[in-house]
């Protein structure tokens, strides 16, 4: 019997909850799935039978609260659940939250999702309803699974019992819940629908700090990094968790050396954040000169952290008001909490250091922190002091003015192991928890503690020689059973970080056969190094499984790769095999200079003249004309070491500039770029009709090849982008300057057109341009698209 219905005429929810009271089974296709179906089926729901089934396949758009998404990955599925939800919740919705989280977690209620990259929108919406006498009803209309459907909207609605009718419906359900794309709700949703049911607002950081014991999921749940995406991953909360436990207890002291790529912006402004909420006190970031704004970027974006830049003409917070400061004094008026400082304004600036190291602070973060060195390295230098460059010896002052210091950077050792010393040794002051007090073996004898690390000498046989090096600092008990017996033995709580030399005899015999016992294990894991210094690599994460998902911490990125063979290698031309072999004859005179190491000027010259020739010609030309001039960022004592050239390195430079400059027009770099673009490999057809973005370590290389693709494709229109150097960058800067190139619009952030005749059609200003300036690099998951 067909049955028709108009909301014109009668309520349409007397239907529904007259056919649901003591109904079996319900499978609905719902278009759009809404919670807030519960508020018009919610009762009937629970009336249902002992252990009726309801079955909801949605589609793919989200409306507040909804529970499905568009994404066939639980993981976007989560993403956009949580952009779904409005920043408030009242009484009301967290009622129909509940009820919605009871009929999922019983598995009454289940919920698969169709991405509509199958059949589009599903705007069909049906029903089948299984009644108590085992007879079924099947309904067709224009009412999705919403209040506003159900109990505002014009709509209209046909019932059919009969036996074709509803085998027919029956059909049509079954074929989209069991569809190859349709996923189960993600269990991640249901786990949030849930949290929200108990979600309470905590009025005060006091209360916070007291009731809440500082716990930081309640700072961090609804932040946004933690509503995206995946939320932090494994690494990332690790590293927060840790450094914000030390910074509780005696300040942290850490050295973040992640790999490229695994967020370490996003820890350190994490960790900064936790620790200005618990102490109150102001934080301060140092940061290299174009990543001032992308550091401000992402606080505010991610961590909803309010920062002002110092632009040197004052303050400027994330909303982009500007604080106008007369001088340097300015630096002590800081807007916000957080203040974000470039680190070339420490190496340039005495005053500017003075008046910062004078400050006292909750946090001071050092990002790219291998510039803060010593500037006595190489082989002639070993046994000699560190004589530290500005940055580092302001490091060294501010240490003692902060609570926790925290430092990034991806290479702590670029020449020599004793740059990752140096950098322990400023954490360690103002708190000797890392290297120990000043007559330690590690901070007293850092060579001979390196040589043990590293494994170049055998460590001391004689256990009180151990001792010297266990005692001073001596690991906490968490770090393993040994030491929580030495602490036992001695009567050592955590907050005390040494034990006197003469303690080796207060060790009871168990105490004292454990550390006979311990021996190398110690140099090669429990070192101060391994304790402060955190390091991750992509590889780590993504081959070891996590025990508690059984998943890899990172999700592997799958990528198809090309040229990797040998006989994919560029082929030098003869000339230019010549300039190589000219800049390894001039590194090598160089090298043969007293105290000097070309090891840094080898790798530069060589990597830029492998960028292309234009790299190599004008890296040259630069260091024949005094080398280049140093600005903000750059630090103090560059390349003055080199000059004056003698006559041999001049005439070995000179050789090697005329080489390129006959090269220039047989760069096999341009060739190979050319040919992909333009023809592809393998069976990806032309890169240029699928959109294809070409990264270059080097500025002066990008610029150069835009210029000379612009003549060689006239019909292109070419972007240039002058980025901040990190592959976080796709996470701000980077994605709104690629949409405003394939907009084909000049934007903010370093995008430089040029027209069909090489000529710059407009450039945006840029954050950096400097032609030591290091872009990051990114694969492309999809092969078709893999630039």
């Amino acid at each position: 019997m067909l049955l028709r219905y108009s909301s014109r005429r009668a309520p349409l929810r007397a239907f529904l909850t007259e056919a649901l009271d003591g109904a079996l089974a319900y499978d609905r296709i719902a278009g759009f799935f809404s919670s807030s179906i519960l508020e018009v089926a919610g009762e009937p729901l629970e009336r249902m039978a002992p252990g009726a089934r309801v079955r909801v396949v949605a589609n793919s758009a989200l409306q507040p609260l909804d529970v499905a998404t568009a994404r066939a990955a639980k993981a976007a599925m989560y993403a956009e659940w949580c952009r779904s939800l409005p920043e408030y919740l009242p009484p009301r919705l967290k009622e129909r939250l509940r009820r919605l989280y009871t009929f999922l977690a019983s598995g009454q209620l289940q919920v698969r999702v169709l991405p509509d990259a199958y059949f589009g929108l599903i705007h069909g919406k049906a029903g089948v309803i299984t009644r108590a006498d085992g007879s079924r009803i099947a309904f067709l209309g224009s009412v999705n699974e919403s209040r506003e459907a159900w109990e505002v909207n014009y709509e209209l609605l046909w019932a059919d019992d009969s036996e074709a009718g509803v085998s027919w419906t029956i059909e049509e359900f079954e074929a989209l819940w069991h569809h190859a794309g349709a996923v189960d709700l993600a269990d991640a949703v249901v786990r949030d629908i849930e949290r929200l049911t108990r979600r309470i607002v905590v009025p005060s950081i006091a209360e916070w700090r007291e009731q809440y014991r500082a716990e930081p999921a309640a700072a961090v749940v609804e932040l946004p990094v933690a509503r995206q995406g995946t939320g932090l991953w494994a690494h990332q909360k690790y590293f927060v968790k840790l450094a914000f436990d030390l910074h509780r207890q005696r300040g942290a002291r850490l050295l973040l050396a992640d790999e490229v790529g695994l967020g370490k912006t996003v820890q350190l402004g994490l960790a900064a954040k936790l620790m200005a909420l618990w102490g109150g006190g102001n934080v301060l970031v140092l940061v290299p000169k174009p990543l001032l704004w992308q550091w401000q970027d992402e606080l505010w974006d991610l961590l909803a952290v309010p920062s002002a830049v110092w632009t040197g003409r004052g303050w400027t917070d994330e909303n982009g008001v500007d604080y106008p400061a007369n001088g340097l004094e300015g630096l002590r008026r800081c807007p916000r909490k957080v203040g974000i400082v470039s680190a070339g304004l420490i190496t340039q600036s005495d005053e500017a250091a003075e008046i910062l190291a004078s400050l006292r602070y909750e946090c001071v973060i050092l990002d790219e922190a291998h510039r803060a060195r010593r500037r006595n390295l190489g082989p002639s230098h070993r046994n000699e002091k560190a004589d530290p460059n500005n940055l580092l010896r302001f490091l060294q002052r501010v240490a003692e003015r902060t609570r926790s210091l925290l430092l990034a950077t991806a290479t702590p050792v670029q020449l020599d192991p004793i740059e990752a010393w140096d950098l322990l040794e400023a954490l360690n002051r103002g708190n000797e928890t890392v290297l120990g007090s000043r007559y330690s073996r590690w901070l007293t004898r850092p060579r001979e503690g390196l040589d043990y690390v590293l494994d170049r000498a055998s460590p001391p046989d004689d256990v009180r020689e151990v001792w010297e090096w266990v005692r001073d600092p001596l690991p906490p008990a968490s770090e393993g059973p040994v030491f929580a017996i030495l602490r036992r033995s001695l009567g050592m709580n955590e907050t005390e970080s040494w034990a006197p030399p003469e303690a080796f005899d207060r060790l009871a015999p168990p105490a004292q056969h454990q550390l006979e016992r311990l021996g190398r294990e110690f140099f090669r894991n429990h070192n101060p190094f391994v304790r402060h210094i955190v390091r991750r690599t992509r590889e780590f994460l993504e081959q070891t499984i996590d025990p508690e998902t059984g998943e890899p911490y990172l999700t592997p990125v799958r990528v198809r790769l090309f040229g990797e063979g040998e006989h994919d290698a560029l082929l030098l031309p003869p000339i230019l095999k010549d300039a190589y072999k000219t800049a390894e004859e001039f590194c090598q005179e160089v090298a043969s200079r007293p105290g000097l190491n070309s090891g840094f000027l080898k790798t530069l010259l060589l990597r830029r003249v492998g960028s292309t020739i234009e790299a190599g010609r004008l890296t040259a030309l630069r260091l024949l004309e005094g080398g280049e001039q140093a600005d903000e960022d750059e630090e103090e004592e560059r390349p003055s070491l080199l000059y004056p050239l003698t006559e041999r390195e001049r005439d070995l430079l000179e050789r090697f500039l005329r080489l390129l400059e006959a090269a220039r027009e047989e760069d096999p770099k341009l060739q190979a770029v050319t040919d992909l673009l333009c023809h592809g490999v393998d069976d990806t057809g032309p890169w240029r009709s699928l959109g294809c973005i070409v990264f270059s370590q080097y500025y002066d290389s990008a610029q150069w090849l835009a210029r000379r693709l612009s003549e060689q494709l006239p019909e292109e229109e070419i972007g240039l982008y002058a980025g901040s150097g990190k592959s976080q960058l796709f996470q701000g800067e980077l994605r709104r300057a690629l949409a405003g190139m394939y907009s084909r619009s000049v934007c903010s952030g370093g995008i430089a057109h040029f027209g069909r005749d090489g000529r710059c059609l407009g450039r945006a200003q840029s954050a950096a341009t400097r032609d030591t300036h290091q872009c990051g690099s990114a694969v492309e998951s999809d092969p078709s698209r893999a630039a």
